[in-house]
């Protein structure tokens, strides 16, 4: 049988929908200086990692998960935690590398668990379904045997179901049906929502990847699992988890724009709007760290004369710079 989602899409889960949709608009429709999308978007990444993890009980700050993001060493804090942070970290990556595939396959969601989970759990093992039975509060999750094949269903639905609906349903449907199932021995907060956000960027709607509502979640962690433990109390319907997780990203792109207008009021003169082939080409150089002109061509799939057109504004507006001698230059970010 097929997994067919119990919800209402009520009134006011509509009027959110609506108003996160108009705000979204105003965010990517606002004339962007080059270098804030990366600065957003490491932003980003950094506040869901330590969100994520925090609410699973990582002590470490914001400002540390900030220190390991940029290569430095925490010689003082609990080895386990570090390894989680950079999990976390690596399992954005991954999703950030894999925003244009299709359908999410079983592979897919073991391979994500393997990058998040690997050498932190406390039961059971990294990228495999579990084998025991576990117990999440007064919650009891499907026995093993039944695992596999509930995420399949799920997965079916994700691949051929979620399209019909906004992605800001899809998403918090995908994340409240992870949860449910449990899938792993331990791992499965930070790899359910780690899912959602995939479902948010391959359905284009952070199409800059700088939102966080992992931050949300974490800033009123009670709301959050009170949220999730009423659509069992409300006999497995989904509608007011839907209306949480609708207001929870609308205060994300609240923040989000209060981010931009700081940023706006330490700008200079000289703005850009990025286009789509300057972002991928940013999102190479912040994963590959250098790109040669080959590279660039190849990688974004333009001309050598269309490379020195997404470069050139990149160039003037100082996010990039070539390095190294004519022959063997290497772009890399300033």
């Amino acid at each position: 049988m097929a997994l067919h989602p119990t919800f209402t899409i009520t009134a006011h889960l509509l009027t959110t929908i609506e108003e996160i949709s108009a705000f979204r608009e105003k965010i990517l429709a606002a004339t962007v200086q080059v270098p804030w999308i990366p600065t957003l978007q490491k932003d980003a990444r950094i506040r869901n990692t330590h969100s994520s993890t925090a609410i699973e009980g990582n002590p470490l700050t914001l400002e540390q998960v900030r220190l390991l993001e940029e290569g430095h060493v925490l010689p003082t804090e609990p080895p386990r935690a570090t390894r989680e942070v950079l999990n976390y970290l690596a399992g954005l990556r991954y999703i950030e590398k894999h925003v244009a595939k299709k359908s999410i396959t079983h592979k897919d969601v073991l391979k994500l668990h393997t990058i998040i989970a690997k050498g932190v759990m406390d039961q059971g093992k990294a990228g495999r379904y579990r084998d025991i039975q576990v117990y999440v509060g007064r919650y009891t999750p499907p026995s093993p045997d039944l695992v596999s094949g509930l995420m399949a269903k799920l997965l079916e639905w994700w691949n051929e179901q979620s399209s019909k609906w906004s992605p800001v349903v899809s998403s918090a449907i995908v994340h409240y049906q992870f949860e449910d199932i449990h899938p792993f021995a331990d791992g499965n907060g930070r790899t359910g929502r780690a899912l959602a956000l995939w479902e948010l960027y391959r359905r284009g709607f952070d199409t800059h990847h700088i939102f966080s509502v992992d931050e949300v979640y974490w800033e009123n962690r009670p709301r959050y699992y009170e949220a999730l433990a009423g659509v069992r109390r409300q006999g497995g319907d989904l509608s007011g988890w839907l209306e949480y997780s609708a207001e929870a990203l609308h205060l994300t792109l609240e923040k989000v724009w209060d981010r931009i207008q700081h940023l706006t009021a330490r700008a200079g003169p000289k703005k850009i709007v990025l286009r789509p082939k300057q972002e991928q080409l940013l999102r190479l150089l912040r994963d590959r760290k250098s790109l040669t002109p080959q590279e660039i061509r190849n990688g974004i799939g333009v001309s050598k004369q269309g490379a020195m057109d997404v470069l050139k504004p990149l160039l003037e507006a100082g996010l990039i710079q070539r390095v190294g001698t004519k022959k063997s230059g290497r772009y890399i970010l300033s």
